[in-house]
């Protein structure tokens, strides 16, 4: 077996070709088609081509949209994530796009990490294409959990790839749980069975975490073919290495921002958001804090989900009013002191 692998991997001369039978000549293959959305299409970069859905303001003409917002959905969950949210945007005058991020939901290689270049990348591609969609028309990149992490490594341009053009972010409880913020153990077990075991799939069934208090709704993602169910190990230690690449990226995160979190999150800890927070340029003016009482990880589909949805709604059509439900009160203290707050289960 060794030998036939490294004969496979041998030079091919032209003359080899020959006798072979094969000319020299190649046909250059096929350029990927521009960038475009289609119906229910994203086609990205290499045409790789991921499912979108769309919420459009009824009765509003392109310029008329009062904004724009690319949204970015969580691991394991899918663009259907933003349903209910963009439902609510839709009747505000705000249009929403969002697609399965790769290797997840409907997208090609299902439950295969990409990687964060490749997802950085997607989100310029995506903005890109909506800039062009609506012209002169205030675009925000919003991402919840998981993209999250995609929004700040496309933002701060990280491994080369191109900084989204939006005029700013929204990150819902943001995935910024990186090795330096998790126990010893965790991190043994993640860096033995990445090698040992990278393939195998874990469930998570037993374990005493609860990323919403809409038991209705994960009910109901419990029965959703497109959510992932069972993860590979592989994938999880991906989701690793983005989180820690976001908390590396955070003192160079140069946009203006609105940093949403619950303080009873199950998933992303205090410690590690109050850390993400610490490093954020200090340009107060620029960024906007929002901490919810009762909130959870799940802040957009969370029981008060509603109050969330409508406070991104006012960010996005007035940037520098304050918020309806007032989460940005008191916000700077309360994410500084959940340091002292803290446990790794985050409650």
């Amino acid at each position: 077996m060794l030998a036939l692998l490294l004969a496979g991997c041998a030079p091919t001369t032209d003359e080899d070709a020959r006798l072979a039978g094969i000319g020299t000549a190649r046909a250059a293959p096929e350029p990927p088609p521009l960038p475009h959305f289609t119906e229910a299409s994203f086609i990205a970069a290499d045409g790789r081509v991921l499912p979108l859905r769309k919420w459009l303001p009824t009765g509003y003409a392109a310029h008329e949209v009062k904004a724009v917002i690319l949204a970015l959905h969580g691991f394991n969950d899918y663009s259907g994530a933003f349903d209910g949210a963009g439902e609510i945007w839709a009747q505000r005058g705000i249009a929403t796009f969002a697609y399965d991020q790769r290797g997840f939901g409907g997208a090609p290689e299902r439950g295969v990490w990409a990687g964060r270049t490749a997802m950085a990348t997607d989100a310029a591609t995506a903005a890109q294409i909506l800039r062009r969609l609506y012209p002169g028309i205030p675009l925000y990149l919003l991402g919840e959990s998981m993209g999250g992490a995609v929004v700040v490594i496309a933002m701060t341009g990280e491994s080369g790839t191109p900084v989204p053009d939006v005029d700013g972010i929204i990150l819902t409880a943001p995935a910024v749980w990186g090795r330096a913020t998790m126990g010893l153990l965790p991190r043994l077990a993640l860096w033995a069975g990445v090698r040992l075991t990278p393939g195998l799939t874990l469930s998570g069934r037993g374990i005493e975490i609860r990323p919403s208090d809409n038991i209705a709704m994960l009910r109901a993602l419990g029965h959703d073919p497109l959510v992932i169910h069972e993860t590979r190990i592989d994938a999880i230690y991906g989701l690793v290495d983005l989180m820690d690449a976001t908390l590396e990226a955070a003192p160079r995160l140069d946009a203006t921002a609105l940093v949403m979190y619950g303080a009873r999150d199950d998933i992303v800890p205090r410690e590690a958001i109050r850390r993400f927070v610490d490093a954020l340029p200090p340009e107060p003016r620029r960024q906007r804090l929002a901490w919810y009482d009762h909130g959870y990880h799940m802040l957009l589909r969370d029981l008060e989900g509603p109050v969330v949805v409508a406070d991104v709604a006012s960010w996005v059509t007035a940037p520098r009013a304050p918020l309806p439900s007032g989460a940005d009160r008191g916000a700077a203290e309360a994410f500084s002191r959940s340091g002292a707050q803290v446990s790794l289960g985050g409650r």
